[in-house]
């Protein structure tokens, strides 16, 4: 693997930094991030997403441009919503752009509202005569199904378009019974078949359950699909999980990410995502390390390493650094599979931590967003 990386200034005001940015390059040299401001003085207080352009395949991006359908959206009791965790996706069939990701809800003082907090997965289609994207959609929960799904979300997810168009989103949930102590219940991951006319997502089959008995389970899961073999990795609090599938809805049960020496790979706590060539996964994650122990919960350096299909395993002699660490979490981060030869890792800085914001600053941090271009041989 050749690591071709590119650094963008975010404008960094110390009092907000841009989060979830994740991003997009097609063939004809158009290419789309969508990233977001976080509150440095609450506790995921997202604003509403912003877009940045490339018209060079890449080269050069615009700096954010505030989406006018994106906006946080707020109610007569001054509570409100906005989409986030959201990633831009390319659907071959309708040849649109779609983002996403789930809702996070607000008090009156910008705070998240208590629990039980309703979640629902969120998408919006790209419009290229506004060169926006359109109003925010829910993904429809059947009436009867509405209880179990009450806390439903595609946040931080890569979804995984089918031969047919159809598409596969892996989704987090819980019920509205368990959603009232989020922090001791587990999440559950499924995997959502849906139709997408170039206008809605429409669910037609929901897969297996994947659950664990490790507090708060299963969350922010990432799809591909090699040969025949559908892969999902997982995050929890306490280690990362792989689990496969023969249709891309019925999966095996979950088993620590580990390299192929058997030993646990270290990743906790934190999102992994996937980039495909032809025959081969490569896996890119946050993990423990000799030099990031001043880093929140290890989230950065991101690397990335080939992951052995068969042995679903990690192949440690192959491993390399994707983004460098400089202090602030690079965990909430996006993937890319461009074609046979390249795929790209986004992600910017996160400027929370342990040590606050000076803890990440004096590390050289200052909200950067990085683009790294990898080239595979």
């Amino acid at each position: 693997m050749k690591i071709e990386q590119n650094r963008i200034s975010l404008n960094f005001n110390r009092q907000q930094c841009y989060v979830h940015s994740r991003g997009l390059i097609l063939d004809n040299g158009f290419g789309i991030i969508t990233t977001q401001k976080l509150e440095l003085n609450g506790e995921d207080v997202f604003y509403g997403i912003e877009l940045m352009k490339s018209f060079d395949g890449g080269k050069t991006f615009s700096l954010p441009v505030a989406s006018k359908n994106l906006k946080r959206t707020y109610n007569q009791d001054k509570t409100s919503v906005v989409m986030c965790d959201a990633t831009p996706f390319f659907h071959k069939k309708t040849g649109k752009i779609i983002l996403v990701g789930h809702s996070a809800r607000y008090s009156p003082d910008n705070a998240l509202v208590d629990p039980p907090r309703k979640r629902d997965v969120t998408y919006s289609v790209y419009n290229e005569n506004e060169q926006d994207f359109e109003k925010v959609q829910n993904i429809d929960i059947p009436n009867e199904l509405a209880d179990k799904y009450f806390s439903i979300g595609a946040g931080c997810a890569q979804i995984l378009e089918l031969e047919s168009g159809e598409l596969l989103i892996p989704v987090y949930f819980m019920s509205y019974e368990d959603a009232f102590d989020p922090y001791t219940n587990g999440y559950s991951v499924t995997v959502l078949r849906c139709d997408f006319d170039g206008k809605t997502i429409t669910i037609k089959e929901i897969g297996n359950e994947i659950t664990i008995t490790v507090p708060r389970g299963l969350c922010e899961p990432s799809i591909t699909k090699i040969d025949d073999k559908f892969l999902l990795c997982l995050r929890n609090d306490k280690s990362g999980y792989v689990c496969s599938s023969k249709d891309g809805l019925h999966y095996t049960q979950p088993k620590h990410l580990c390299f192929d020496n058997g030993e646990n790979a270290g990743n906790y706590n934190t999102q992994q995502h996937w980039i495909t060539t032809k025959d081969k996964a490569y896996l890119v994650y946050t993990r423990r390390a000799e030099t990031n122990s001043h880093v929140f919960r290890h989230r950065a350096p991101l690397f990335i390493a080939e992951f052995d299909v068969e042995k679903e395993c990690l192949i440690k002699e192959t491993e390399k650094i994707a983004v460098p660490e400089r202090g602030a979490r690079l965990g909430n981060f996006g993937c890319q599979s461009f074609s046979d030869k390249v795929g790209y890792v986004f992600a910017s800085e996160w400027m929370q931590g342990d040590n606050g914001l000076s803890g990440c600053e004096e590390h050289g941090s200052d909200n950067s967003l990085f683009i790294t271009k990898i080239h595979f041989e």
